[in-house]
């Protein structure tokens, strides 16, 4: 995962959404004297008579709301695609912490192999020294005698035929006594140099391991705090934009009431004088009152009711449409060019049910407890790696082998450890069942798998999702990043 494409993207939206903020002060500082203008409001004066804003007014308001929504359209796609990349981010990291899961469990076994390795070499040099001091008793010994001349000497000297032949076969077992001592000591200064050896090439194979372990911790971690940050940054944004559409449409229907009140009034206003007219027109001739008076109100209503409707008809379906099209904008995300081929067939036997109900009350029990990242394992919750080592709980595979160890079943510490174990008990879709594990990946390695959940029947999975949520039970997903299953128990 190139986690500089992530930020740079996040940058990118960033900035556009300050230059996104410049201008739309701008044009709400316009409306927002433009509505001022329209309620007749000026320092020191009371509520005026509400004056009718023109077509010019509302058509400025409406372009500025358009133009607002465009721009809210624009960097919700950025936003999609950050978000994207910050998904991709986050995968990056949960795949190098498994790097990191694997390569420290090879150093905790390199360890073990050195500490064996440096006992064994403790041993054989005791061993060793041991066979020093027997030579050294056997010189000891021999020099005692008077050299091994002394030994015919003693033949010579013997009593008769009788001790001459036991004095010979002593002769012959100190010499046989002689060659294993030295033999002895030959095998184990061999023995205890192979031994030092040995402990020295375990010791060196555990350091190397250890540096490599923490290199990809270090790269793990690193992805992880920058897949947060542009997270925390995105839903920044995607208030700040939100809340500046509102203030636009805000400031639309405060036009298009303004208008609305202006009309009603003029409306009264017409209503009062047709009634003065006909009042006044009523006194020479009440014949002639009903006919020609009541036709000018009638006409001016008309007009008027013409107007508002036109006019907000027009606004209204305007920005209907625009709200629509700026929303749906952004609805589409980036996908990968590589991504998994789910397993087609099924080669798992029937699961074991006693076994399966286990694992999945298991798992529930840890409902609502925190996503740990690199927390958890068989025998429960823990407190994670950085940057979550103040958060008691689970990461994904963390829940998973927590819940089968529960049921006696061993099934890894890593997500795509779980995959590998059981790679010959696939599950196809159509025939997923409860107690099957369920994965997704970025690419067609299982070195690629990035997430598990346990599945529970009925299109429902219990998972420890990712960081800031809990160990829940949701929907069961696909997408295009749906790696496959496999039965433990099958």
């Amino acid at each position: 995962m190139d986690t500089q494409g992530g930020t740079t993207t996040s940058t990118t939206t960033s900035t556009n959404g300050r230059r996104a903020g410049v201008r739309w002060t701008t044009r709400l500082v316009g409306v927002a004297a433009v509505v001022a203008t329209g309620l007749g409001i000026a320092p020191g004066t009371a509520l005026a008579v509400p004056v009718n804003p023109s077509d010019a007014d509302l058509s400025a308001a409406e372009q500025a709301r358009q133009a607002a929504a465009a721009e809210v359209g624009q960097i919700t796609a950025a936003l999609a695609a950050a978000q994207d990349a910050a998904a991709d981010a986050s995968a990056a990291a949960n795949i190098a912490l498994q790097d990191y899961e694997e390569k420290q469990s090879a150093y905790d076994e390199a360890r073990a192999a050195a500490d064996t390795a440096a006992a064994a070499a403790a041993q054989a040099d005791a061993d060793l020294q041991g066979g020093r001091d027997e030579v050294a008793r056997f010189a000891r010994d021999s020099y005692k005698q008077g050299s091994t001349s002394s030994g015919a000497l003693a033949l010579m000297t013997s009593g008769g035929p009788a001790e001459l032949i036991e004095r010979a076969a002593l002769l012959d077992a100190v010499g046989e006594q002689r060659v294993d001592v030295v033999h002895q000591l030959t095998v184990l200064e061999v023995q205890a140099t192979a031994a030092d050896e040995a402990a020295k090439q375990s010791v060196t194979q555990a350091d190397t391991l250890k540096a490599e372990a923490a290199s990809l911790l270090a790269t793990a971690q690193d992805q992880e705090i920058a897949a947060r940050g542009q997270e925390a940054a995105l839903a920044e944004q995607q208030d700040a934009v939100e809340d500046q559409l509102a203030s636009a449409q805000q400031t639309l229907d405060s036009l298009e009431d303004q208008r609305s009140a202006a009309e009603t009034y003029a409306q009264q206003q017409a209503a009062a004088a047709a009634a003065a007219a006909a009042a006044t027109a009523s006194r020479p001739s009440a014949s002639a009152s009903a006919s020609t008076p009541a036709s000018r109100p009638s006409s001016a209503s008309a007009a008027s009711s013409s107007a508002g409707s036109s006019s907000g008809s027009s606004a209204g379906s305007s920005s209907g449409s625009s709200a629509g099209s700026s929303s749906g904008s952004g609805s589409s995300g980036s996908s990968s060019s590589s991504k998994p081929t789910p397993v087609q067939d099924t080669t798992a036997g029937a699961p074991s049910g006693s076994v399966v109900q286990t694992a999945i009350a298991a798992a529930k029990t840890q409902l609502g407890l925190p996503y740990s990242w690199g927390g958890g394992g068989s025998s429960g919750p823990s407190y994670g790696i950085p940057p979550d080592t103040a958060i008691w709980g689970f990461d994904c595979s963390g829940l998973t082998q927590y819940a089968y160890a529960r049921a006696g079943v061993q099934i890894g510490g890593t997500s795509r450890d779980q995959w590998y174990r059981f790679r010959s008990n696939t599950v196809a879709r159509a025939d997923l069942q409860a107690g099957d594990l369920v994965f997704w990946g970025t690419g067609s390695s299982y070195t690629s798998i990035y997430h598990v959940a346990l599945y529970l029947g009925g299109g429902k999975v219990v998972q420890a999702p990712q960081s800031g949520d809990v160990v829940k039970i949701s929907n069961m997903w696909y997408g295009n990043d749906y790696f496959g299953a496999v039965r433990p128990t099958g």
